[in-house]
């Protein structure tokens, strides 16, 4: 694979997984829990308890939803601040790995000299592999905090299970982690062409002499 086609696939890699991790940011039940079915109450027969980042709510059989907004930073629970911490830091260090690896890119005429889009290249891969790296230890400490409870015979509240967004957010940071290494593995590529190229100069040099 040509090196400027690896850096188009890793920057299309990386735009889409960070797309869904954001998407997965606003998106509702991320732990869910039924109650009721077969053997429940004879008036709501089915209820469904689920959980976001930014909210809690109870859903009936009849698809009517009472919420409850969580109203300000420090009244969540403390790892799910830390869990919206590492997201969020994630997406911005997502953003400047957009930018520096769109500079080193070799079919963008920005950047400068090709010594400085190459820095740029490895800097964007090294920022991109950052950034899926928090979202997914952010991803598995939500999802570890919820297995935990679920697991735990001495736990006598509602069992949840795991929803879509975490799957969706695992997803969307291997692609970025995926698209980090495309960047990294062309910047090798260019380090070892240039480095291949100086012994032929001295050489053509010497003869000329």
């Amino acid at each position: 694979m040509k090196i400027r086609a690896e850096q188009i696939w890793g920057f299309l890699l990386a735009v889409l997984g960070w797309i869904f991790v954001a998407c997965s940011m606003a998106m509702e039940c991320w732990k869910i829990s039924s109650i009721g079915g077969q053997g429940g109450s004879n008036v709501i027969k089915v209820g469904w308890y689920w959980s976001s980042l930014w909210r809690a709510c109870f859903t009936d059989s009849s698809s009517t939803s009472n919420c409850y907004d969580f109203p300000v930073l420090w009244s969540v629970e403390g790892y799910l601040q830390i869990v919206r911490a590492l997201l969020m830091s994630g997406m911005a260090v997502g953003v400047l790995a957009f930018i520096l690896s769109l500079v080193g890119m070799e079919c963008t005429y920005i950047g400068g000299k090709d010594k400085e889009k190459n820095r740029s290249v490895f800097t964007g891969g090294i920022c991109h592999v950052t950034s899926g790296m928090l979202a997914a230890s952010g991803y598995a400490l939500y999802a570890q905090h919820v297995s935990a409870e679920y697991f735990n015979p001495r736990f006598d509240g509602l069992e949840f299970e795991l929803g879509t967004p975490l799957f969706l957010g695992w997803s969307g940071c291997a692609f970025q982690i995926t698209g980090g290494i495309f960047f990294l593995v062309s910047f090798c590529r260019l380090w070892s062409q240039t480095y291949t190229n100086i012994p032929r100069s001295i050489k053509s040099a010497s003869k000329i002499l």
